[in-house]
């Protein structure tokens, strides 16, 4: 058995693998997949040479997470397409808010809400790297650059609480922002959609929201080639049931949720812990929709061509009707659809002439119900023609989610509820949310600060705790990561 063993291979565990190879130990990461990558899988899911995201297909964070400046995926041979528009808002009557990756002409396109729209962002962008650090700290020690938090703080508060519409005039921004806000499939105006919707608004404008050329399996398959470089090994169609199998290496992180922790360790974890664990809440969820196409998406709105992800829900007022629908467990009469269009910037994705096209729609959790008629709906919206556009389509409900991906539970793409609480104490109210009371066993997902997304920076934080406490390393993962030797207390 090696001396270090991750169950799962998503982003954070395979960040989690390649930082313990970098300290010098053995490292066997178990998926219970026969293809790795969790949440950044590509497959063809429609029809042959059409590729497609089974999960994540945008990367802000590939870009921006410290995890992944500092390993570098360009030198590692993964090339990161950036779209003229990171991402567009259309709305009815043919017209698109268009978040370029020059703010500035972001700022000329929106008019008369254009200076609020810079005097929001621009202290941000450029500041960027300190609100990254920020927003993707463990949560209990972040790094004490006090004007950015202030500057980021007082900007949530704003967005989260009645004078959210004060600094604009019309209708296209403050959609823009209640779309970004709403990834995080929940209230669009609770503080976690807010600081999730100003962190990624800040990158549309500081690099963009990338697209891996070929899929985003690009990633882990770059994280897993320089695992191998280094002598560890990935092992694919694994499940792990007992605990027991896993009870030789020295340390154990879980790429997983709380509930599939719980299902593996049992008994093994006192009842107390058990009982928080399992009071873990999951949210809402997302059906997923993919289409080959014969064409480009024929979008009204000038510039909708350009962006490579959109999102489809029209006004700010419709935004907030949809997701508090959703949070009651009842559909929305038309569902947020978060669409990516990866041919705008890498042509691989299809057969000459031809697109791949990526929709998800949020439902409650645990619906079985296919929704793609909502999809097309939808996107008929604000772009008649697209049904004469359909070549080929795959549709996975949400409950049907976990077969997958295990973490989503119910289909919740967020690995846990993106509330207040579940926020700054993910998944608990513990100093440690990455240790467990089993000794060196570690939870390394999304599950855990700073949340969802693909960045790595679970998987970074909790190998922080690991190599500390359990080999006495305490090189910085970081310095690790650009090549340093690990140094012992």
């Amino acid at each position: 058995m090696a001396e270090v063993v991750v169950v799962g291979s998503g982003p954070n565990g395979l960040a989690a693998a390649v930082i313990a190879a970098r300290a010098g130990l053995s490292v066997r990461v178990l998926e219970a997949q026969e293809q790795p990558g969790g949440g950044s899988r590509t497959a063809e899911l429609t029809l042959p040479g059409f590729h497609h995201d089974v999960c994540a297909g945008a990367h802000p964070m590939a870009l921006a997470s410290p995890f992944f400046r500092a390993f570098d995926l360009a030198a590692h041979g993964v090339e990161l397409l950036a779209p003229t528009v990171s991402y567009a808002h259309p709305l009815d009557g043919g017209v698109a808010g268009l978040a370029w990756r020059n703010l500035e002409s972001t700022v000329a396109d929106l008019g008369r809400d254009g200076p609020a729209w810079r005097s929001l962002f621009a202290p941000l962008v450029e500041h960027w790297p300190a609100v990254v650090e920020l927003a993707m700290s463990d949560l209990r020690h972040p790094p004490l650059n006090v004007p950015t938090g202030v500057r980021f703080g007082l900007r949530v508060l704003e967005q989260a609480s009645p004078l959210w519409n004060n600094r604009f005039h019309e209708d296209v921004a403050p959609a823009m922002l209640t779309g970004v806000a709403t990834h995080a499939i929940t209230q669009p105006r609770a503080i976690p959609a807010v600081g999730a919707g100003l962190l990624l608004g800040t990158l549309a404008h500081a690099g963009g929201w990338v697209i891996p050329r070929g899929g985003s399996q690009a990633i882990p398959d770059a994280l897993i080639a320089e695992l191998e470089r280094l002598g560890g090994e990935v092992v694919t169609g694994h499940r792990v049931d007992d605990f027991a199998e896993l009870a030789t290496a020295r340390a154990v992180l879980f790429d997983t949720s709380p509930a599939e922790l719980l299902r593996i360790a049992g008994d093994r974890l006192p009842e107390r812990y058990r009982n928080s664990l399992g009071r873990f809440r999951y949210g809402g969820a997302a059906c997923k929709v993919d289409f080959a196409l014969s064409g480009p998406v024929p979008w009204t709105a000038p510039g909708a061509d350009l962006a490579g992800t959109l999102h489809l829900i029209g006004t700010r007022a419709e935004a907030m009707r949809a997701e508090k629908q959703i949070a009651a467990g009842r559909f929305a009469d038309r569902p947020y659809v978060l669409a990516i269009q990866p041919g705008v910037v890498d042509s691989t994705r299809a057969p000459e002439g031809k697109h791949t096209f990526y929709t998800y729609a949020h439902v409650p959790n645990g619906s079985d119900r296919d929704i793609t008629e909502d999809v097309i709906a939808q996107v008929e919206r604000f772009a008649p023609g697209f049904r004469d556009l359909i070549l080929a389509k795959h549709v996975r409900p949400a409950a049907f989610m976990p077969a997958h991906n295990a973490n989503y539970i119910g289909g919740d793409i967020s690995a846990g509820a993106m509330t207040l609480r579940q926020t700054v104490f993910r998944p608990l109210a513990r100093w440690n949310p990455y240790a467990t009371p089993i000794p060196g066993t570690y939870l390394c997902s999304s599950s855990t600060s700073p949340g969802p997304g693909v960045h790595g920076m679970s998987g970074l934080h909790a190998t922080h705790h690991m190599l500390r406490t359990r080999f006495g390393i305490v090189t910085d993962p970081l310095d690790l990561l650009r090549g340093e030797k690990p140094a012992y207390r």
